[in-house]
């Protein structure tokens, strides 16, 4: 059994290239569902998919390494030689130390961000629900969340997340005063609620919350005191905004060009700040040629986050020396789990001997005879048939084979290392 991991990021892939491969939470069952009747219905598999990146994590046989590429490429309608020019593969004990960074944040285009790992966690559960979360790969996460749980208690790696304040700070260069602005969240998933705790401590003029799902668009909007807005408004109302951040799971954009010209028009030139954090883009990236819009996406704020980095680095190899240790301990239990149908073996065997000996003693008993040679009896015969392999192997002619089996002798019945 190998372990492998296959994927795209933010460092292998420009955005457009990462939301073909985009997978909504919801649908990521079923896509596991098509990846096993493909590949085969043994593979195991979880799939993670954020806007920085997409990962197939996956245990089986290694001739189905290649095959899990190919239908990564089939599904995002691209060769399989094309993928390979933006992704990025790993395997055993590699693809640990992959799984093991991306968990701690050290693989992230913010280094140190935590919402990673709620969504490696969102992944595993998604792959569990699906029947596709075998005992291998749930060694491996359960371990990847461990390390990250170290790395982030041991060092400084996230003392110092800047995360969505990045953006924040890009709409501080254009606004002059940020508290006399109107601010709307397109989405309320994890990265808005993020952005939305970065905007809501410059204390603008008024927040929004705009959600495809009304009640989750409430309970966003309790806890930063901001208003509700149906989705359906978005065209009439996008003028009021002077900000407008969006991350949604749409596959297709929800602000097009029209939609922002029109808005500008309103506002009469004022200008807008748009930051689209979703992948694929919710925000149509012809709107960047508006001279009065300014948008950013993803990978733009990457630019403006690398700036602030520098203070966390000196905790990445303390990080590092934690993975390093974690992986160890994973690529060692790996090794054993390849013992695993030997020592299946030998249990059987074994106890097919107890149960002839138990069967021979039974029967001396039912014909009357002592108890104490009956059990001296079966203890013999159990000892025999352990001994009788290893006496065989110290009785061998080959003298290169004599040597190993008294090495293992003393190892297995005295406790002696050579």
């Amino acid at each position: 059994m190998a372990v492998w991991a296959i994927g795209l990021n933010h460092h292998t892939a420009p955005v457009d290239v990462r939301g073909r491969f985009a997978f909504a939470l919801d649908q990521i069952g079923h896509h596991l569902d098509h990846l096993r009747s493909a590949v085969s219905p043994h593979l195991e598999a979880a799939i993670l998919s954020t806007c920085n990146r997409t990962e197939m994590y996956c245990s089986g046989g290694p001739e189905h390494m290649p095959q899990t590429l190919d239908w990564l490429a089939q599904a995002g309608g691209v060769e399989a030689h094309a993928l390979r020019e933006y992704s990025y593969s790993h395997q055993d004990e590699h693809a640990a130390r992959h799984a093991f960074r991306v968990a701690s944040g050290l693989n992230s285009m913010v280094l140190g961000e935590p919402q990673i790992l709620g969504q490696m966690k969102d992944a595993v559960r998604a792959a569990t629900d699906a029947g596709a979360l075998g005992t291998t790969l749930n060694q491996l996460f359960q371990r990847s969340f461990s390390v990250a749980k170290e790395v982030r208690s041991a060092t400084e790696i996230g003392a110092h997340s800047i995360s969505m304040a990045a953006a924040v700070r890009l709409a501080g260069q254009l606004f002059e005063n940020l508290g006399s602005t109107r601010v709307l969240f397109v989405g309320a998933g994890e990265m808005i609620e993020l952005c939305a705790t970065h905007f809501a401590a410059k204390k603008p003029l008024a927040m929004v919350i705009s959600n495809r799902t009304r009640a989750r668009g409430e309970q966003l909007a309790a806890q930063f005191g901001a208003q509700v807005m149906a989705l359906s408004e978005l065209p009439d109302r996008l003028h009021e905004f002077d900000i407008v951040v969006s991350c949604t799971a749409s596959t297709l954009p929800i602000i097009g060009l029209g939609a922002v010209e029109r808005a500008l028009k309103k506002r009469k030139r004022r200008p807008m700040f748009l930051v689209d954090l979703a992948v694929p883009r919710d925000i149509e990236m012809e709107v960047k040629s508006l001279n009065d819009a300014y948008l950013y996406t993803v990978d733009d704020l990457a630019h403006v986050v690398k700036a602030g980095q520098e203070q966390r680095h000196a905790a990445v190899a303390q990080a590092e020396t934690i993975i390093d240790g974690g992986v160890k301990a994973f690529s060692h239990w790996l090794e054993q789990r390849h013992t695993v149908p030997l020592i299946k073996q030998v249990q059987e065997q074994t106890d097919q001997w107890r149960r002839a000996e138990l069967a021979r003693a039974l029967k001396m008993l039912e014909r009357g005879e002592d108890a104490a040679a009956v059990l001296e009896a079966m203890s013999r015969g159990l000892t025999q048939k352990m001994l009788h392999g290893a006496l065989h192997e110290l009785r061998s002619a080959e003298a290169e084979a004599r040597t190993q089996a008294c090495g293992s002798v003393q190892r297995f019945f005295l406790g002696r290392r050579r």
